[in-house]
């Protein structure tokens, strides 16, 4: 399969599991490197290759190990297709609508017995060891004032804890839930594959060897890289780094189908028997890892891939939506929405939006799409991020930091399948946007998608729970502050009943029922 992968897609994937202890490369002897500049030039990125001979012997093997894993025919093709998109007749004339509602459910009008059906289906599914969770961790916290990757970031919280840490017990607490359902032997296990990038993968092993694992079994958690591409000039020239490398750039969340492949975290879940997997990124504090209601939903639609959104907030929000657009399931941006269409109330509630399903990139997927995507991988666009991209001249050896942008990073995004799939293999949950998504996108400060507000959102949802078992909550002056409760006492507000006609001075901490 990984064979496949490489030579049908192409896509570079920067040694996904190197380590430390990996062997040094090899200087390629003078028929190889012949071989391998000929395919370079004949694509006309032969500059890459302007500072090789006066490199050292570790440089060379270095660069020649990097560019054995580039196809620059295939860089090329999909840098043109990137820079000069053709136009095509659904460009021209788009259709939308939004999705027909025996493909819709909604958290906030479903029946109660719907809501109930669907977690006991969904907790016995996790009860089997069926499900498992992909996060998507691969970003910095440059935007946070932080170089560490997001998932490490402390929001704010009294007890200190990490996103990583706050997902990892709401794993560790569906997992003891669904144990209580369990009649045969054995332990209930969601195994989490971390998707991370080259930048991240070091500092997110290490702080979960630091931390334990915050409780989970090492075995049960699988961190793996996703993939890179090169960075391209806005002619089409691969852009070099440094003289010694190329510079690249992590593919985007798209690159989860092809990583989950290569890094062999698709192979791990076929030994495992898993047959349900939920994806979600790690920036959003409030996310349900593998919620039993949205498994057990998913899973009763029998459909390939279902997705989370919430409720827009208004015309003028800036987020993606989900819907159909020329009949097929895809997200369209805000961007992309006239005002006309942004506004449009729906016929039937007309105090709702009819274009309201904002995207939270929160999704389920089936395994068994997952285990054919890679046959859609090569049929998936390639967005462009224009940027500045520090380079070597390769005519001058000299190091160039550009004050605007001078070339593009090419990614793929993770919703690019969702047009690939019938009508009736896809489906959309709404959810409370005050119970399932904060992002944190910001720095402390902005206002809005930053620490603050993630913080913020963790302890007014405390203190919603809290209320409704009956505690009291006392707080001094005007800021809101509410209450954190830990992951390991509650995965959704059930199990608080010992908060019933307790008094809680806050901002406090519940980590245990005493």
């Amino acid at each position: 399969m990984a064979s496949a992968v490489k030579d049908g897609v192409h896509t570079l994937l920067d040694k996904l599991h190197m380590t430390a202890e990996s062997a040094s490369p090899r200087e390629p002897t003078a028929q190889e490197l012949d071989v391998l500049k000929e395919k370079y030039n004949s694509a006309g990125q032969g500059h890459v290759f302007a500072f090789y001979e006066s490199l050292s012997t570790a440089e060379k093997a270095g660069l020649y190990e990097q560019l054995s894993n580039i196809n620059p025919v295939y860089i090329n093709r999909i840098a043109e297709k990137a820079l000069n998109p053709a136009a095509t007749k659904e460009q021209s004339e788009v259709t939308l609508e939004p999705l027909p509602e025996s493909a819709t459910a909604s958290i906030l009008d479903s029946k109660q017995e719907d809501l109930e059906k669907w977690y006991s289906s969904g907790l016995s599914l996790i009860a089997e060891n069926k499900v498992a969770v992909v996060l998507m961790a691969g970003g910095q916290g440059t935007r946070l004032g932080s170089a560490a990757p997001k998932g490490c970031f402390d929001i704010g919280l009294h007890s200190g804890k990490s996103l990583f840490q706050i997902q990892a017990e709401r794993i560790l607490k569906i997992q003891q839930l669904a144990s209580k359902e369990r009649r045969e032997k054995g332990n209930v296990v969601v195994p989490w594959y971390v998707m991370t990038s080259g930048p991240t993968r070091g500092p997110t092993e290490k702080f979960f060897e630091e931390r334990n694992y915050f409780g989970l079994e090492k075995d049960n958690v699988f961190i793996f890289e996703q993939g890179v591409l090169p960075c391209v000039s806005n002619e089409g020239k691969i852009l070099m780094e440094s003289k010694t490398r190329v510079a690249v750039a992590p593919d985007g969340n798209g690159g989860i189908y092809q990583a989950l492949v290569v890094s062999s975290a698709l192979s791990d879940m076929s030994t495992r028997g898993i047959e349900h997997i939920h994806a979600y990124c790690v920036d959003n504090c409030l996310v349900k890892v593998a919620d039993p209601v949205f498994i057990g939903f998913s899973a009763s639609k029998n459909v390939d891939i279902a997705t989370k959104v919430v409720r827009k907030r208004n015309a003028n929000e800036s987020v993606g939506l989900i819907l159909l657009k020329n009949g097929k399931p895809d997200v369209v941006e805000y961007s992309e929405i006239d005002k006309n269409t942004a506004e449009a109330k729906d016929p039937k509630q007309q105090d709702v939006l009819k274009f309201r399903a904002a995207n939270i990139v929160n999704h389920y997927y089936s395994f068994s799409f997952l285990n054919s995507v890679m046959t859609l991988a090569n049929q998936l666009p390639h967005h462009v991020a224009r940027k500045k991209i520090p380079y070597v001249d390769t005519k001058t050896g000299e190091t160039i930091k550009p004050e605007k942008p001078n070339g593009i990073k090419l990614e793929q995004f993770v919703f690019d399948v969702f047009p690939h799939l019938e009508l009736g293999k896809f489906a959309c949950m709404e959810v409370r946007r005050e119970d399932e998504f904060s992002p944190l996108k910001n720095a402390k400060g902005t206002g809005e998608d930053d620490p603050d507000t993630s913080k913020r959102d963790i302890l007014e949802q405390g203190k919603r729970w809290a209320q409704a078992a009956g505690a009291v909550i006392v707080s001094e002056g005007d800021t809101a502050i509410g209450v954190e409760i830990s992951p390991l006492i509650s995965y959704g507000g059930e199990g608080v009943e010992f908060l019933n006609g307790r008094q809680i001075n806050a901002p406090a901490v519940i980590e245990k029922e005493d």
